[in-house]
């Protein structure tokens, strides 16, 4: 090889836009080149990285080419991991064998790889390459898991064994990356990019072991956009007058005219695929969520965020309890024919006088108090009594004695229950910030996914939105049989 070629193969930022060849969007084969937004993460890579983007921006083929380039050039060991096994095939058929098969034939002569048909690439001089749905035991250089909003949704205990596993595997100066598009409020990938996020703009100085948050916005990409053929109605209007006035995103007639047309297509689900500002990507809940719905419905009437003051009305409660479990309480006022719902407290681990002392904290004047029939289960340890007549009889709290008076929902199936919150939800509105740990578990709320026949389940998942759904169940049943007031108009104003 001629020595101004090897001089080239040194420089890894030509080798990642020279020598490599992938499939456009079209099929057809094309030399790789880093668009504006591969570049800026390439550029800006941390340790630690988290990627919340819009659909189609290319980033798992990015990936695939720098951790192909680092097992041939840098010997280094790495993985990625897909959202199922087909994906998985798929990339490592159609990104990483694709480029290193296009590859000139004195690279792959002088560094020939082995173990290609069981997903994986093991090189001579000691780089590999493995791709698969999970990464346990060794230890890698570059790790990469795609769609991991997908997997935390539809694969609870496969995103924590990724997070105990794969991340592990995983030195503190080495570098791991997850990107995927959003999939509601709930799992590692939400927490993980609100911590980020946060710290971005805060401009908090990141350690080794910190994410690093890179939002990529479908806007940012000069294909989206179209000629424009219709006249936008006035919510788009209103939503993109909005957009510049509070966030200065000002977009042009045919960026305009692209989102138009494929928000037709993709309906509720479009601010998830395809969010214009962060917050935007986590306000559809997940696939299979009961709520979904209702919530886009009341994130458009903007009826999540602060509360008018109605401190004069009284405050119901209504409780999921647990004995050795989560305990979910939500607080409610009823305005006019509105339901306000005004905070949300949730813990494990602590008896019933703990809970009955957050009450008696928070100051509110009480209206009534509601719980399911397990009230009236009686405990051993409480020589047989209930917990109703615990709450009942009181405690001894900050020196005076304090109790509650409960009223039982009656009892309904959890389905008949689910119907009656769809019903409801449009009748509330919620303080965003005393009811955000609430929010996110209703939201979040979904069936159980079954992954042998790849379809939902009728019933819903345990996990731990459970608690916080359950309770707002008991609201929704408690509640229903109360009519909106004659000539209410729904809306409040911030």
């Amino acid at each position: 090889m001629k020595p101004e070629h090897l001089a080239r193969l040194r420089d890894k930022f030509w080798r990642l836009n020279n020598l490599y060849w992938i499939t456009d969007k079209r099929g057809k084969p094309v030399r790789f080149r880093m668009t504006p937004e591969q570049l800026a993460y390439f550029e800006g890579m941390h340790t630690r990285n988290i990627i919340l983007k819009a659909r189609q921006l290319g980033f798992t083929t990015l990936v695939c080419i720098v951790q192909l380039d680092a097992a041939l050039f840098e010997g280094a060991k790495c993985a990625l991991i897909a959202h199922t096994l087909n994906d998985a095939k798929r990339l490592f058929r159609e990104k990483i064998k694709y480029a290193y098969d296009r590859l000139p034939a004195e690279i792959r002569a002088a560094n020939p790889a082995s173990n290609d048909a069981a997903g994986e690439l093991v090189f001579r001089k000691g780089g590999s390459l493995y791709v698969s749905t999970s990464f346990r035991g060794g230890t890698l250089r570059y790790l990469h898991v795609s769609e991991f909003g997908k997997i935390c949704a539809k694969y609870p205990d496969k995103a924590r064994e990724i997070v105990t596993g794969a991340f592990e595997a995983v030195s503190t100066d080495c570098f791991t990356t997850i990107e995927s598009t959003a999939e509601g409020r709930a799992g590692y990938f939400y927490d993980y990019c609100q911590a980020a996020e946060k710290a971005a703009l805060s401009g908090a100085t990141l350690s080794q072991l910190s994410w690093k948050f890179f939002f990529f916005s479908w806007w940012m990409n000069p294909q989206y956009a179209i000629d424009p053929v219709e006249q936008l109605p006035q919510r788009l209007l209103d939503y993109f007058a909005e957009l510049e006035g509070k966030h200065s995103l000002k977009l042009n007639p045919r960026q305009k005219a692209w989102y138009y047309a494929k928000e037709k297509t993709l309906g509720a689900d479009m601010k998830r695929e395809y969010p214009s500002i962060p917050a935007e990507a986590f306000q559809q809940s997940v696939e299979g969520a009961y709520y979904a719905k209702q919530f886009a419905d009341l994130y458009a009437r903007r009826r999540i965020g602060e509360l008018p003051d109605n401190s004069h009305q009284p405050v119901y409660t209504f409780w999921d309890i647990g004995v050795g479990d989560s305990t979910a309480i939500w607080f409610l006022r009823i305005v006019g024919g509105e339901f306000h719902i005004i905070d949300y407290y949730e813990n494990s681990g602590e008896g019933l006088r703990h809970y009955m002392k957050v009450l008696k904290d928070k100051g509110y004047t009480y209206a009534k108090h509601w719980a399911p029939h397990d009230i009236d289960n009686r405990e051993f340890a409480n020589d047989g009594k209930t917990r109703r007549q615990l709450a009942r009889e009181g405690y001894e709290i900050d020196g005076s004695k304090y109790s509650l008076i409960f009223n039982v929902v009656p009892k309904l199936g959890i389905a008949e229950g689910i119907e009656l919150v769809r019903e409801i939800l449009p009748r509330c509105a919620f303080d965003s910030a005393k009811c955000e740990e609430g929010l996110s578990h209703l939201e979040s709320y979904r069936k159980e996914w079954d992954a042998k026949r790849g379809c939902w389940k009728d019933n819903p998942l345990h996990d731990f939105t459970s608690h916080g759904a359950d309770g707002f169940r008991y609201l929704a049943v408690a509640m229903s049989r109360r009519k909106p007031a004659k000539n209410i108009k729904l809306g409040f104003s911030y």
